[in-house]
């Protein structure tokens, strides 16, 4: 809605900044950001006044000595403050006549409605969705997204039938093959969706995290809509990545607003309502630049996450009743190792940095 005002640079100068995606993705994190910043107390005396205290998802699985019961007075369903922020932020400095921004706020909203029936039915006490339902809806949102990007995608050349792999210079092209491709972008979307929501265990745990890979993916798809840079660092040159640059930037300005409440001792969680959103925004970004697979080394906290409890569950079921760590995600186990909540959450910020790192450096490295 502001790149508008810079129809008036001709009236004053100033107003030409408008016209950079820098300095209004620059502004959309900000403005999300500073709209945590106000509305979190807010939040949080609504989330206690309709008592959404969901009950932690450990209680009948582990001991109830390893349980911290002083969290169950914690309101959840704190996302509906992060996707507001970042959708408010996201119209007033996007252009709304990006198809893709369109595409991604829906998906975000989607995602987020999945996440909010969740833990309303948890509050509830009814049990939450089941397992299966919610990987329904959150399969169909996918596919939906996909096949929207799809659909923008038919006068760019066909970019997202090609796969973008680390140290590669070149795309592998799939055009025989789209299912594949069209099936590996809903599972990756479905899988972060969920890791996101694993790994929101701890106090500011997932939202650091996002922050960080959020922040990596804005610069990625600036990369991207770049006509120089992307030629120049031989990745997909795809236009209006840049906008989408922005979505990231609000992503991360909500994430590090709301970690002014979320972080130990929390004021509130954020739930399902913002961890299903933001991890399948995440994945929708990655799809978006073609650089899913690389997603794997930004998002790497979340791989591990998913992927501890996947080896647990499935190690479990296969010795009949031994396990690999303690307790999963794999935040737990260090928890009975005996780290402390706050040396958790820095030391997994630490790691994801250094994800963040090497992910931006494979596009160099080719």
């Amino acid at each position: 809605m502001l790149y508008y005002l810079s129809e008036l640079s001709n009236l004053v100068g100033y107003f030409n900044l408008f016209k950079y995606v820098t300095f209004r993705a620059a502004g959309a994190t900000f403005t999300a950001m500073f709209i945590c910043f106000v509305f979190g107390p807010m939040t949080v005396r609504l989330l206690k006044k309709f008592n959404t205290m969901a009950p932690t998802r450990l209680e009948g699985i582990v001991e109830d000595k390893y349980i911290d019961h002083s969290k169950d007075k914690v309101p959840s369903m704190g996302g509906l403050l992060i996707v507001a922020s970042i959708t408010i932020s996201t119209l007033l400095w996007a252009r709304l006549d990006s198809l893709l921004i369109l595409i991604f706020l829906g998906s975000l909203v989607l995602l987020c409605a999945i996440g909010f029936i969740d833990d309303l039915s948890k509050i509830l006490k009814t049990g939450g969705m089941s397992a299966k339902m919610k990987l329904f809806c959150q399969t169909l949102v996918s596919v939906i997204a996909v096949g929207l990007l799809f659909y923008a995608d038919k006068d760019s050349g066909g970019y997202l039938q090609k796969v973008s792999l680390p140290f590669l210079s070149k795309l592998i092209s799939f055009k025989g093959a789209a299912v594949l491709v069209f099936g590996f972008a809903v599972f990756m979307m479905v899988g972060f969706s969920n890791a996101v929501n694993l790994t929101d265990g701890k106090d500011g745990l997932a939202t650091g995290c996002t922050a960080i890979s959020a922040s990596t993916y804005a610069l990625i798809a600036y990369l991207c809509g770049h006509v120089e840079f992307a030629e120049y660092l031989k990745i997909p040159q795809i236009s209006g990545a840049g906008e989408v640059g922005i979505f990231c930037g609000a992503i991360a300005g909500a994430c590090l607003g709301f970690l002014w409440y979320n972080c130990s001792p929390a004021s509130m969680f954020m739930g399902d309502t913002g961890s299903l959103a933001l991890g399948g925004s995440l994945a929708m970004v990655a799809i978006m630049t073609r650089q899913e697979v690389i997603l794997i080394i930004i998002g790497g906290v979340f791989v591990i996450e998913a992927a501890s409890v996947m080896l647990q569950v499935g190690y479990f079921k296969y010795t009949g009743g031994k396990r690999i760590f303690l307790c999963t995600p794999i935040h737990h186990h260090f928890e009975r190792k005996g780290w402390t909540e706050t040396q958790i959450v820095v030391r997994f910020w630490i790691i994801a940095l250094i994800c963040a790192a090497i992910g931006l450096a494979t596009l160099k490295i080719r």
